[in-house]
């Protein structure tokens, strides 16, 4: 073979070798689970694994990292530290992991841990800037606020403000044992920061903190007011963010609010069942747990426990949800699922049955489809993606 002809085939075979790596590199992500960590128990802590994003297919999950209770995780906005609520000394503290190594094989190095100074976390998140970090003491019923330094560490714990603070009778006392007391259980801001939100269960309110993030500090700006009874959970913002979706755990329902950026509010609409009183009436115990947005805000989801379903609705154009379907997780107890970056991909944590199921979003119609990917995760409780 002529020498030039020689060269440009080397050349030819480096550039599609990079080529598809690069391609490779680009359809992995990595997918992080919370667990319980239970006396007795199998799990360890945090476990990884690496979702391929062109067929679904997921790695065995491997321990990456260990920690007392790491229920509820966050990932910085640059996607390089990773917070959790739970320590690695088994304190009532958050910590931060920083993110090391390669898309799909990922690793975790401890930086800091921080006392919540009011008891155990049950979530925490961070502003969109990465300046911040809230999280949600459920048995406390407060919210903490941290700043964050700028290589992702938890700089220090600024304050914590107790929600029995804010109203004279500060539960509601529709459901006995569950409502007599605050019980914050989600933490996010709005899409611009100036506002963060934490939905307590104990009060039927969502309460609404104004945020200061270059002092930083939070003071009391309102409130969202959820049906009596319905014990709110979990919230997300619509993707344009006009609209707030509260996932009301005891009722399991959803109220959809109408969101004014401007002046921080959140006025109630419609509230939708995520299933129907019929098959409620069937199981023994049911809660809602979790609710997400698809990127493209077509279809909102969530998760029932009990019933061990997911339910998936249609958002019309005039913002009117409409359940179009309940898929079985094929699994125990969905604590949490979440969607991959691209959209195409549902996981579902089965907390009692060990597992995390993979399900295939139709773009068309938003409905799930089940394609036989199961992996075996200890009492998972969380899941969180990385960067593409």
């Amino acid at each position: 073979m002529p020498p030039i002809f020689f060269a440009r085939s080397v050349f030819l075979m480096s550039f599609l070798s990079a080529t598809m790596a690069s391609t490779v590199f680009a359809e992995t992500v990595d997918v992080w689970f919370g667990t319980t960590t239970p006396r007795g128990g199998d799990s360890r802590g945090i476990y990884h694994a690496a979702l391929n994003t062109q067929n679904g297919k997921l790695t065995k999950p491997t321990l990456a990292a260990e920690v007392n209770s790491p229920g509820f995780l966050a990932l910085h906005p640059d996607g390089k530290t990773l917070y959790v609520t739970g320590s690695a000394s088994g304190g009532n503290e958050v910590s931060a992991y920083r993110v090391e190594g390669t898309a799909g094989k990922a690793t975790l190095r401890l930086i800091n841990s921080v006392d919540t100074g009011d008891g155990g976390a049950a979530h925490l998140s961070t502003d969109h800037a990465g300046k911040v970090l809230l999280s949600a003491q459920y048995g406390g019923g407060s919210t903490t606020l941290y700043e964050l330094a700028e290589d992702g560490a938890i700089a220090r714990r600024v304050e914590v403000r107790s929600h029995a603070e804010l109203l004279p009778q500060a539960g509601s006392g529709v459901v006995g044992n569950r409502q007599d007391q605050p019980h914050a259980h989600w933490t996010g801001t709005s899409p611009d920061d100036r506002f963060a939100f934490v939905p307590d269960l104990g009060m039927d309110k969502v309460v609404i903190w104004k945020l200061d993030q270059s002092t930083p500090a939070i003071t009391h700006h309102g409130f969202g007011q959820c049906p009596p009874g319905g014990g709110p959970r979990h919230m997300k913002f619509s993707p344009d963010g006009s609209r707030i979706y509260v996932l009301n755990e005891l009722a399991l329902s959803i109220t959809v609010f109408d969101y004014d950026s401007e002046s921080g509010t959140m006025t109630a609409g419609q509230t939708i069942a995520t299933l129907s009183d019929k098959t409620k009436a069937k199981e023994t115990f049911n809660s809602a747990s979790e609710i997400r947005v698809h990127p493209s805000g077509k279809y909102v989801y969530s998760a029932n426990r009990g019933h061990d379903s997911i339910s998936v609705f249609a958002v019309g154009d005039d913002g009117i949800l409409t359940r179009i379907e309940v898929e079985p997780i094929r699994g125990g107890w969905p604590r949490n699922f979440n969607i991959d970056p691209t959209g195409q991909w549902l996981i579902a944590a089965g907390r009692d049955s060990n597992t995390a199921t993979v399900f295939k979003i139709e773009p068309e119609s938003g409905e799930l489809t089940f394609i036989r990917e199961t992996q075996t995760v200890p009492t998972p409780i969380c899941v969180v993606f990385g960067k593409l």
